[in-house]
């Protein structure tokens, strides 16, 4: 008790603050969801979306829960905190020999779209950096509906309207946002492990964790692929056009605690201690990213927080923070993005108590 009125300063103003998304997709469907802002006929839902809850979170100190709100074992989608699900599962895959960071693509899987003179440079580690520069269609959605995307902590400033086409770069030399791109990682995530990338992550991860209750990772509608004689889902690494991971708060603080852990729970080893260490390192050409994860050495992503502090970021309002300073991990959910700072600094404020 004594631990939640710590934070209590910070959990009222989380509830008092709730994005302005309906609850019911259907209820008024041009507010919710980011779809919206792309240009037609990409501006639609392919996969499924689901009713949500009210703000939720919890916080977690020293490997202990000391705080929770609003309803933290409701499973949620989760929009692109599942982009940093991808990139543990490439150092899963990475544990088991399936693939090398500076290796290129094309080199262990021809023929999914890495061929061409210009994708057949790019790497696992430009994928994982956002700074591929795939070219090509994933599931009929081009890559240049996400051409001069900018999202809220993007630092560059606007250079051209979303979705117009725009000069490619060379792989490795351009960061840019990009979610059809991230849907071809998964892909290709897919034929590595040869399995679906949701019951890989539950086997490897969440359940180990002791979590994975009411857990889904959802495809598109039409985002399926055979192989090896076996038909399965390509996942997206988020919600942009609806499915991706429904998760409930607790589970994404888990995950969080294991990143805090260094891949390790309880002993296991359950992600390669020196990925997860990558992952948090700057990319060259991005220093405010490291491996699908938002980083903010500058302070410059979130004022407040410890420059250690590392972020799983996602539409919708989701926000899980992890800050190896005070040995914390802190999930939020539907909290508007507006007012996502002056929460965080709420948290640092107890966490110094």
């Amino acid at each position: 008790m004594a631990a939640m009125n710590t934070f209590s300063a910070a959990i009222s103003f989380a509830q008092s603050h709730e994005i302005p998304w309906p609850r019911y997709p259907a209820a008024d469907p041009t507010h919710w969801g980011v779809h919206h802002d792309d240009p037609p006929p990409f501006n639609v839902l392919r996969g499924p979306v689901h009713p949500r809850g009210g703000v939720s979170g919890v916080i977690r100190v020293r490997g202990e829960e000391v705080a929770t709100w609003g309803e933290p074992d409701r499973a949620d989608q989760t929009f692109s905190v599942a982009k940093t699900y991808l990139a543990l599962l490439a150092g899963i895959a990475h544990a088991r020999g399936l693939l090398e960071p500076g290796e290129k693509v094309s080199k262990r899987l021809p023929g999914i779209g890495f061929d061409s003179p210009h994708n057949r440079a790019i790497t696992w580690e430009h994928l994982l950096t956002q700074t591929s520069e795939w070219q090509g269609e994933c599931f009929g959605m081009p890559d240049q509906v996400e051409h001069y995307r900018r999202v809220s902590h993007d630092p560059k400033p606007p250079q051209g309207r979303k979705g117009e086409l725009r000069p490619l770069r060379e792989p490795g030399t351009y960061w840019e946002y990009n979610d059809v791109r991230i849907n071809q990682l998964s892909l290709a995530l897919l034929h590595l492990f040869r399995g679906p990338l949701p019951e890989v992550f539950l086997e490897s991860v969440l359940r180990p964790l002791g979590g994975g209750r009411d857990f889904r990772w959802e495809g598109y509608d039409d985002a399926w692929v055979e192989i090896d004689g076996q038909r399965m889902p390509s996942v997206p690494g988020g919600t942009h056009w609806g499915g991706g991971v429904t998760i409930n708060a607790r589970d994404q603080a888990r995950i969080g605690q294991l990143l805090l852990d260094g891949g390790a729970h309880e002993g296991r080893q359950l992600v390669p201690r020196e990925w997860v260490l990558r992952m948090h390192e700057p990319c060259a050409v991005a220093p405010f990213y490291g491996r699908l994860t938002w980083l903010n050495r500058d302070a410059r992503l979130f004022a407040h927080a410890s420059r250690a502090s590392t972020f799983m970021l996602g539409a919708g309002g989701h926000l899980v923070w992890i800050d190896p300073e005070n040995q914390a991990v802190v999930v939020a959910r539907w909290l508007d993005g507006a007012h996502t700072a002056e929460f965080v600094r709420l948290v640092t404020q107890a966490l110094a108590r």
